[in-house]
């Protein structure tokens, strides 16, 4: 769920979920959206994914309740994740976790730490289970290289890298869950992980992702730095219907770290005859649905980001033949990734 647009970060590679980024487009119309603008922030697929609305903060209100309990119904769903955009941005986050957390969800948070130290507290409180923080760099040097250029400021860098540092601290003292998600291109970006791994709290969960862009090079660089550290294959997560799926390793100390990675899900009749289903185009796979909420006062509910103009309007989703293919796929894989274990 994308509970907002705003970030305080202009990280060149970011995909903003989907969504053009508001601030650059908000005198554009639908067909003139643009990928980048004066704001320094990127949506990378909004110049080409046909999205057709700009995304408005969440409301906390018996709207969202409704919204949320209903596509909990539909689909069967027990967990909800809010991203942005920055969520610890957004003035309600707390009553937003609240309030899914009452309706039955189990609530994650996907962050950069930027305002996590003030804003976690409260998301504890009120049942935040976990937070992944994205690590776009371990030093400010790394983070300032990922920036736009206008921005490539060592000293701001610095003070989201201290940021990061007091959220993770803050997880830790709130009872809640946290890991970090870092990108690994190559091997030459093995020293982040070594450092988180070295300097960061041995609570922190370390998650490596792939490059979907670099393809084998990414993945060997991932398995070359787990031997490295003497890490041993543990168990294989798969997530029935959806894209990802992650192998838990064993560190000699007893840590765990992992490696996640996409599976290539498609959706058997929406996926049929799109440009981007073949082995190098589509990046992300059916990952799942997405909720948004438009400038119109709508949501929204999106199951591709790179293919927007497959969104639609919760009420339509509802009674659609696409909410009836993701149960169906998810349902099918189920009973096969079951008997497959079975032997």
């Amino acid at each position: 769920m994308k509970i907002l647009d705003a970030c305080g970060l202009t990280c060149t590679f970011c995909h903003n979920e989907g969504t053009p980024v508001a601030i650059d487009n908000r005198h554009r119309s639908s067909g003139e959206f643009v990928a980048s603008g004066s704001s320094g922030r990127a949506s990378i697929y909004a110049g080409t994914n046909g999205a057709t609305f700009l995304a408005a903060p969440m409301p906390d209100n018996d709207e969202f309740e409704q919204a949320i309990a209903a596509l909990r119904d539909a689909l069967e769903l027990t967990e909800l994740h809010l991203t942005g955009g920055e969520p610890t941005l957004h003035s309600a986050v707390a009553r937003l976790t609240r309030i899914a957390v009452e309706t039955g969800y189990r609530v994650g948070m996907t962050s950069n730490g930027e305002r996590g130290e003030r804003v976690i507290p409260d998301c504890a409180a009120a049942g935040l289970d976990r937070v992944n923080f994205s690590t776009f760099g371990t030093t400010a040097a790394e983070l300032a290289e990922v920036q736009h250029a206008r921005y490539r400021n060592p000293v701001l860098a610095q003070r989201k890298i201290d940021a990061l540092k007091e959220s993770i601290t803050t997880c830790e003292t709130n009872g809640v869950k946290a890991s970090a998600n870092i990108v690994v291109p190559d091997y030459s970006h093995a020293p982040r992980v070594h450092r988180l791994l070295d300097e960061y709290s041995p609570h922190l969960t370390v998650r490596l992702l792939n490059s979907l862009d670099r393809g084998a090079s990414s993945i060997d660089a991932i398995e070359r730095i787990l031997a490295d550290r003497g890490a041993v294959a543990e168990a294989r997560h798969i997530i029935a219907g959806v894209s990802g799926a992650r192998t838990i390793y064993r560190l000699p100390d007893g840590r765990r770290i992992y490696f996640k990675q996409i599976r290539p899900v498609r959706l058997p009749s929406t996926c049929t005859g799109c440009q981007f289903n073949n082995g190098t185009d589509c990046e992300e796979g059916f990952y799942g649905i997405r909720l948004y909420y438009d400038r119109t006062g709508s949501f929204q509910v999106g199951v591709c980001i790179q293919r927007m103009d497959l969104c639609l309007p919760l009420s339509e989703f509802l009674n659609s033949p696409l909410r009836r293919e993701i149960l169906l796929l998810r349902n099918t894989e189920y009973r096969q990734l079951k008997a497959r274990r079975a032997g």
